[in-house]
Protein backbone atom coordinates (compact mmCIF):
# COMPACT_ATOMS: atom_id res chain seq x y z
CA UNK A 1 0.00 0.00 0.00
CA UNK A 2 1.17 3.39 -0.50
CA UNK A 3 -0.48 6.39 0.22
CA UNK A 4 0.49 10.44 0.05
CA UNK A 5 -0.23 13.22 2.78
CA UNK A 6 -0.74 16.47 1.66
CA UNK A 7 -0.16 19.20 4.61
CA UNK A 8 0.73 22.97 3.68
CA UNK A 9 3.13 23.10 6.45
CA UNK A 10 6.06 21.38 7.29
CA UNK A 11 6.99 22.37 10.26
CA UNK A 12 8.34 20.83 13.69
CA UNK A 13 4.75 20.97 15.44
CA UNK A 14 2.63 17.95 16.20
CA UNK A 15 1.09 17.59 13.20
CA UNK A 16 4.32 16.17 11.55
CA UNK A 17 5.72 14.86 14.64
CA UNK A 18 2.72 12.50 14.54
CA UNK A 19 3.07 11.51 10.85
CA UNK A 20 6.83 10.86 11.30
CA UNK A 21 5.85 8.01 14.34
CA UNK A 22 2.88 7.21 12.22
CA UNK A 23 5.20 7.01 9.03
CA UNK A 24 8.11 4.67 10.77
CA UNK A 25 5.15 2.23 12.00
CA UNK A 26 3.54 2.00 8.93
CA UNK A 27 6.53 1.22 7.19
CA UNK A 28 6.81 -1.82 9.38
CA UNK A 29 3.82 -3.22 8.52
CA UNK A 30 3.79 -2.97 4.35
CA UNK A 31 2.57 0.53 3.82
CA UNK A 32 5.07 3.59 2.26
CA UNK A 33 4.10 7.01 3.38
CA UNK A 34 4.93 10.26 1.13
CA UNK A 35 4.39 13.66 1.82
CA UNK A 36 3.40 16.85 0.03
CA UNK A 37 4.15 20.15 1.43
CA UNK A 38 4.00 23.45 0.16
CA UNK A 39 6.15 25.40 2.42
CA UNK A 40 9.05 25.00 4.79
CA UNK A 41 8.80 25.78 8.31
CA UNK A 42 11.89 24.20 9.42
CA UNK A 43 10.65 20.67 9.90
CA UNK A 44 12.66 19.00 6.63
CA UNK A 45 14.94 17.63 9.57
CA UNK A 46 12.34 15.64 11.28
CA UNK A 47 11.46 13.52 8.07
CA UNK A 48 15.01 13.25 6.88
CA UNK A 49 15.39 9.28 6.54
CA UNK A 50 11.62 8.62 7.48
CA UNK A 51 10.12 9.06 4.24
CA UNK A 52 10.08 10.66 0.47
CA UNK A 53 9.35 14.82 1.21
CA UNK A 54 8.02 16.48 -2.05
CA UNK A 55 8.51 20.35 -1.24
CA UNK A 56 6.47 22.86 -3.75
CA UNK A 57 4.06 25.45 -4.62
CA UNK A 58 3.86 24.66 -8.26
CA UNK A 59 0.67 23.48 -9.21
CA UNK A 60 1.70 21.54 -12.56
CA UNK A 61 4.42 19.75 -10.42
CA UNK A 62 1.77 18.74 -7.66
CA UNK A 63 -0.25 17.43 -10.50
CA UNK A 64 2.35 15.07 -11.38
CA UNK A 65 3.60 13.99 -8.19
CA UNK A 66 0.18 12.60 -7.65
CA UNK A 67 -0.15 11.30 -11.48
CA UNK A 68 2.94 9.69 -11.64
CA UNK A 69 3.60 7.89 -7.85
CA UNK A 70 0.05 5.88 -8.48
CA UNK A 71 -1.19 6.20 -4.88
CA UNK A 72 -3.57 3.83 -3.27
CA UNK A 73 -4.88 6.60 -1.18
CA UNK A 74 -4.63 10.44 -0.39
CA UNK A 75 -5.00 12.25 3.16
CA UNK A 76 -5.04 15.89 2.98
CA UNK A 77 -4.25 17.65 6.52
CA UNK A 78 -5.99 21.23 6.73
CA UNK A 79 -4.88 22.29 3.25
CA UNK A 80 -7.88 23.27 1.09
CA UNK A 81 -5.80 23.92 -2.17
CA UNK A 82 -5.37 19.59 -2.32
CA UNK A 83 -8.64 19.02 -3.65
CA UNK A 84 -8.46 21.02 -6.87
CA UNK A 85 -4.91 18.96 -7.32
CA UNK A 86 -6.38 15.94 -6.59
CA UNK A 87 -9.40 16.37 -9.30
CA UNK A 88 -6.87 17.82 -12.27
CA UNK A 89 -4.61 15.19 -11.48
CA UNK A 90 -8.13 12.42 -12.14
CA UNK A 91 -7.29 10.49 -8.94
CA UNK A 92 -9.73 7.80 -8.09
CA UNK A 93 -8.53 6.08 -5.08
CA UNK A 94 -10.01 6.92 -1.38
CA UNK A 95 -9.51 10.77 -0.32
CA UNK A 96 -9.61 11.28 3.59
CA UNK A 97 -9.30 14.11 5.36
CA UNK A 98 -7.64 14.81 8.30
CA UNK A 99 -9.28 18.01 10.39
CA UNK A 100 -6.25 19.26 12.91
CA UNK A 101 -6.73 23.10 13.08
CA UNK A 102 -8.37 23.77 16.68
CA UNK A 103 -9.86 27.21 15.67
CA UNK A 104 -13.01 27.05 13.70
CA UNK A 105 -12.91 29.84 11.64
CA UNK A 106 -9.11 29.13 10.55
CA UNK A 107 -10.16 24.97 9.99
CA UNK A 108 -13.89 26.36 8.30
CA UNK A 109 -11.94 27.10 4.64
CA UNK A 110 -10.48 23.78 4.38
CA UNK A 111 -13.82 21.14 4.82
CA UNK A 112 -16.16 24.16 3.40
CA UNK A 113 -15.20 23.41 -0.27
CA UNK A 114 -14.41 19.83 -1.90
CA UNK A 115 -14.34 21.07 -5.06
CA UNK A 116 -16.14 17.50 -6.60
CA UNK A 117 -13.85 15.24 -4.42
CA UNK A 118 -16.26 13.37 -1.85
CA UNK A 119 -13.96 11.92 1.14
CA UNK A 120 -14.69 8.79 2.54
CA UNK A 121 -13.92 9.77 6.42
CA UNK A 122 -12.65 13.02 8.65
CA UNK A 123 -9.73 11.39 10.72
CA UNK A 124 -9.65 13.44 14.22
CA UNK A 125 -7.11 13.34 16.50
CA UNK A 126 -9.61 13.56 19.73
CA UNK A 127 -12.69 13.66 20.78
CA UNK A 128 -12.87 17.91 21.19
CA UNK A 129 -11.68 18.05 17.65
CA UNK A 130 -14.80 15.60 16.63
CA UNK A 131 -16.79 18.21 18.29
CA UNK A 132 -15.75 21.03 16.29
CA UNK A 133 -15.40 19.23 12.77
CA UNK A 134 -19.19 18.32 13.43
CA UNK A 135 -19.94 21.63 13.74
CA UNK A 136 -19.08 22.10 9.83
CA UNK A 137 -19.80 18.63 8.32
CA UNK A 138 -22.32 16.15 9.10
CA UNK A 139 -21.85 13.88 5.74
CA UNK A 140 -18.82 12.44 6.34
CA UNK A 141 -17.94 10.05 8.86
CA UNK A 142 -15.66 11.38 11.54
CA UNK A 143 -13.40 9.03 12.83
CA UNK A 144 -10.82 9.43 16.45
CA UNK A 145 -7.83 8.05 15.76
CA UNK A 146 -4.65 9.73 18.62
CA UNK A 147 -1.98 10.94 17.83
CA UNK A 148 1.13 7.78 18.58
CA UNK A 149 4.69 7.97 20.21
CA UNK A 150 7.48 5.98 19.61
CA UNK A 151 7.93 5.28 22.87
CA UNK A 152 11.41 3.57 21.82
CA UNK A 153 12.98 7.28 21.08
CA UNK A 154 11.04 9.50 23.69
CA UNK A 155 11.49 7.26 26.80
CA UNK A 156 13.08 7.99 30.25
CA UNK A 157 16.98 7.65 29.64
CA UNK A 158 19.42 6.70 32.20
CA UNK A 159 22.02 8.98 33.55
CA UNK A 160 24.38 7.90 31.42
CA UNK A 161 22.51 7.68 28.37
CA UNK A 162 21.87 11.64 28.69
CA UNK A 163 23.93 14.32 26.58
CA UNK A 164 24.64 16.42 29.12
CA UNK A 165 27.41 18.45 26.33
CA UNK A 166 24.41 19.65 24.51
CA UNK A 167 22.47 22.64 25.19
CA UNK A 168 20.39 23.43 27.47
CA UNK A 169 23.18 23.29 30.05
CA UNK A 170 21.80 21.93 33.37
CA UNK A 171 21.79 24.94 35.88
CA UNK A 172 22.92 24.39 39.49
CA UNK A 173 20.68 23.93 42.23
CA UNK A 174 17.40 24.47 40.10
CA UNK A 175 14.36 22.82 38.99
CA UNK A 176 13.28 23.17 35.77
CA UNK A 177 9.87 23.86 34.00
CA UNK A 178 9.89 23.13 29.98
CA UNK A 179 7.43 25.31 27.65
CA UNK A 180 7.80 23.84 24.22
CA UNK A 181 6.46 24.85 21.34
CA UNK A 182 5.55 28.19 19.09
CA UNK A 183 5.87 31.48 20.17
CA UNK A 184 2.46 32.91 18.82
CA UNK A 185 -0.94 33.83 20.27
CA UNK A 186 -1.87 30.01 20.98
CA UNK A 187 0.27 29.04 22.61
CA UNK A 188 -0.07 31.98 24.88
CA UNK A 189 3.31 32.82 25.80
CA UNK A 190 1.95 36.36 27.06
CA UNK A 191 0.82 34.02 30.24
CA UNK A 192 3.93 32.46 30.37
CA UNK A 193 5.61 35.26 30.80
CA UNK A 194 3.47 36.54 33.91
CA UNK A 195 4.18 33.06 35.28
CA UNK A 196 7.57 33.77 34.94
CA UNK A 197 7.66 37.16 36.88
CA UNK A 198 5.40 35.70 39.75
CA UNK A 199 8.00 32.72 39.91
CA UNK A 200 10.97 35.18 39.95
CA UNK A 201 9.34 37.38 42.37
CA UNK A 202 9.02 34.66 44.56
CA UNK A 203 12.18 32.29 44.29
CA UNK A 204 15.14 31.66 42.44
CA UNK A 205 15.25 28.13 42.28
CA UNK A 206 13.61 27.55 39.13
CA UNK A 207 14.64 28.41 35.65
CA UNK A 208 12.23 28.02 32.81
CA UNK A 209 12.97 26.03 29.49
CA UNK A 210 11.64 27.72 26.68
CA UNK A 211 12.27 25.55 23.58
CA UNK A 212 11.09 26.68 20.15
CA UNK A 213 10.20 29.67 18.63
CA UNK A 214 12.79 30.22 15.68
CA UNK A 215 10.08 30.85 12.65
CA UNK A 216 6.84 32.02 15.09
CA UNK A 217 5.42 34.96 13.20
CA UNK A 218 5.41 36.66 17.09
CA UNK A 219 8.87 35.82 17.59
CA UNK A 220 10.17 39.65 17.74
CA UNK A 221 7.56 40.31 20.11
CA UNK A 222 8.17 37.91 22.84
CA UNK A 223 11.91 38.99 22.04
CA UNK A 224 11.44 41.91 23.41
CA UNK A 225 9.11 41.47 26.24
CA UNK A 226 11.51 38.97 27.41
CA UNK A 227 14.13 41.54 27.87
CA UNK A 228 12.28 44.40 28.87
CA UNK A 229 10.73 42.39 31.85
CA UNK A 230 13.95 41.22 32.64
CA UNK A 231 13.27 37.82 32.41
CA UNK A 232 16.20 36.88 30.38
CA UNK A 233 17.63 34.91 33.76
CA UNK A 234 14.77 32.72 34.29
CA UNK A 235 13.44 31.78 30.98
CA UNK A 236 16.58 30.30 28.83
CA UNK A 237 15.24 30.71 25.46
CA UNK A 238 16.38 27.99 23.06
CA UNK A 239 14.74 28.63 19.45
CA UNK A 240 16.28 25.52 17.36
CA UNK A 241 16.44 22.13 19.38
CA UNK A 242 16.70 19.22 16.53
CA UNK A 243 14.05 16.70 17.06
CA UNK A 244 16.24 13.99 18.06
CA UNK A 245 17.64 15.76 20.64
CA UNK A 246 14.12 16.32 22.33
CA UNK A 247 14.61 13.05 24.78
CA UNK A 248 17.75 14.29 26.66
CA UNK A 249 16.03 17.76 26.73
CA UNK A 250 13.00 16.19 28.94
CA UNK A 251 15.92 13.53 30.63
CA UNK A 252 17.19 16.77 32.28
CA UNK A 253 13.75 18.63 33.14
CA UNK A 254 12.79 15.20 34.72
CA UNK A 255 16.77 14.51 35.98
CA UNK A 256 16.22 18.29 37.81
CA UNK A 257 12.87 16.97 39.69
CA UNK A 258 11.16 19.58 36.84
CA UNK A 259 7.91 19.71 34.73
CA UNK A 260 6.35 20.82 31.50
CA UNK A 261 4.43 23.66 31.64
CA UNK A 262 1.24 24.62 28.55
CA UNK A 263 -0.35 28.01 28.58
CA UNK A 264 -1.92 27.21 25.00
CA UNK A 265 -5.73 28.64 24.79
CA UNK A 266 -6.52 25.54 22.36
CA UNK A 267 -5.32 22.27 20.78
CA UNK A 268 -6.66 19.40 18.62
CA UNK A 269 -4.21 17.33 20.27
CA UNK A 270 -0.92 17.87 21.87
CA UNK A 271 2.03 16.06 20.93
CA UNK A 272 4.05 17.60 23.45
CA UNK A 273 2.23 15.94 26.32
CA UNK A 274 2.77 12.64 25.13
CA UNK A 275 6.28 13.04 24.74
CA UNK A 276 7.13 14.87 27.66
CA UNK A 277 5.00 12.40 29.94
CA UNK A 278 6.67 9.25 27.70
CA UNK A 279 9.81 10.85 29.10
CA UNK A 280 8.60 10.46 32.38
CA UNK A 281 7.63 14.27 32.86
CA UNK A 282 4.32 15.44 34.40
CA UNK A 283 2.45 17.98 32.67
CA UNK A 284 0.59 21.39 34.07
CA UNK A 285 -1.83 22.73 31.97
CA UNK A 286 -5.17 24.08 31.73
CA UNK A 287 -8.07 22.02 32.58
CA UNK A 288 -9.83 21.60 29.25
CA UNK A 289 -10.54 19.11 26.68
CA UNK A 290 -8.10 17.99 24.80
CA UNK A 291 -5.67 17.88 27.02
CA UNK A 292 -8.00 16.16 29.66
CA UNK A 293 -7.98 13.70 27.44
CA UNK A 294 -4.34 13.15 27.79
CA UNK A 295 -3.47 14.17 31.26
CA UNK A 296 -4.97 12.40 34.39
CA UNK A 297 -5.15 14.90 37.00
CA UNK A 298 -2.92 14.10 39.83
CA UNK A 299 -1.63 11.25 38.31
CA UNK A 300 0.20 11.78 35.33
CA UNK A 301 0.21 15.98 36.42
CA UNK A 302 -1.86 18.64 37.47
CA UNK A 303 -4.43 20.91 35.76
CA UNK A 304 -4.98 24.81 36.36
CA UNK A 305 -8.46 26.60 36.42
CA UNK A 306 -8.90 28.47 33.10
CA UNK A 307 -5.22 30.96 31.91
CA UNK A 308 -4.95 31.45 36.04
CA UNK A 309 -1.81 32.24 36.54
CA UNK A 310 -2.18 32.30 40.43
CA UNK A 311 -3.36 28.64 40.10
CA UNK A 312 -0.91 27.61 37.77
CA UNK A 313 1.66 28.92 39.45
CA UNK A 314 0.51 27.17 42.52
CA UNK A 315 0.30 23.62 40.76
CA UNK A 316 3.74 24.07 39.38
CA UNK A 317 5.17 24.97 43.37
CA UNK A 318 2.86 21.45 44.46
CA UNK A 319 4.93 19.15 42.04
CA UNK A 320 8.50 21.20 42.18
CA UNK A 321 8.58 21.36 46.18
CA UNK A 322 7.50 17.48 46.52
CA UNK A 323 10.14 15.16 44.88
CA UNK A 324 8.31 11.97 45.87
CA UNK A 325 4.91 13.35 44.41
CA UNK A 326 7.02 14.49 40.95
CA UNK A 327 8.66 10.54 41.08
CA UNK A 328 5.69 9.29 41.38
CA UNK A 329 3.66 11.26 38.47
CA UNK A 330 6.87 10.32 36.62
CA UNK A 331 6.31 6.56 36.89
CA UNK A 332 2.51 7.33 36.17
CA UNK A 333 3.41 9.60 33.20
CA UNK A 334 5.29 6.55 31.29
CA UNK A 335 3.13 4.10 32.20
CA UNK A 336 0.27 6.13 30.87
CA UNK A 337 1.81 6.88 27.46
CA UNK A 338 2.93 3.46 26.85
CA UNK A 339 -0.74 1.86 27.83
CA UNK A 340 -2.76 4.80 25.64
CA UNK A 341 -0.37 6.55 23.39
CA UNK A 342 2.53 4.31 21.93
CA UNK A 343 2.84 4.30 18.69
CA UNK A 344 2.15 0.37 18.13
CA UNK A 345 -1.37 0.80 19.86
CA UNK A 346 -2.46 4.13 17.91
CA UNK A 347 -1.14 3.31 14.44
CA UNK A 348 -2.51 -0.20 14.48
CA UNK A 349 -6.28 1.96 14.32
CA UNK A 350 -5.18 3.73 11.68
CA UNK A 351 -3.41 0.45 9.71
CA UNK A 352 -6.93 -0.97 10.15
CA UNK A 353 -9.15 1.76 8.89
CA UNK A 354 -6.67 2.25 5.75
CA UNK A 355 -7.04 -1.47 4.99
CA UNK A 356 -10.76 -1.55 5.95
CA UNK A 357 -11.11 1.32 3.74
CA UNK A 358 -9.27 0.12 -0.05
CA UNK A 359 -10.68 -3.40 0.82
CA UNK A 360 -14.14 -1.81 0.16
CA UNK A 361 -13.08 0.49 -2.02
CA UNK A 362 -12.00 -2.09 -4.63
CA UNK A 363 -15.30 -4.17 -4.35
CA UNK A 364 -17.10 -1.17 -4.55
CA UNK A 365 -15.23 -0.17 -7.95
CA UNK A 366 -14.75 -3.48 -9.06
CA UNK A 367 -10.97 -1.83 -9.43
CA UNK A 368 -7.67 -3.34 -8.00
CA UNK A 369 -5.56 -1.09 -6.90
CA UNK A 370 -1.88 -1.04 -8.13
CA UNK A 371 -0.11 -1.74 -4.88
CA UNK A 372 -1.92 -5.13 -3.86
Amino acid sequence: MKVLVIWRLLTVGGVNAGWRNRSIYFKKHGIDTEFLYTTDHGGLHIMQGVAPVYLTKDDKEIIKIIKKNKYDAIIVVDTGAAYKWIRKAKFKGPVIVEARTPELLKLKPHLEKFKDIKPVSIIVPSHFQKRLVSILTDDIPIKVIYNGLDTSFFKPLKNEEIDFNDIPAMPDNKKIIGWIGRVDKRKNWPMLVEIAKKIKSERDDIEIWLIGGAQSVQREDFAAVWEEENLTDIIKWFPVIPYQQMPHVYAKIRQSGGCTLATTKTESFGNTFIESMGCGVPVVASNMMPITELVIQGETGLLFRGHNVQDAVQQLYTILDDPLLQSKMSLSSIEHVQKTFSIQTVADSYIGFLKDLLSNNETTNGEVFPHD
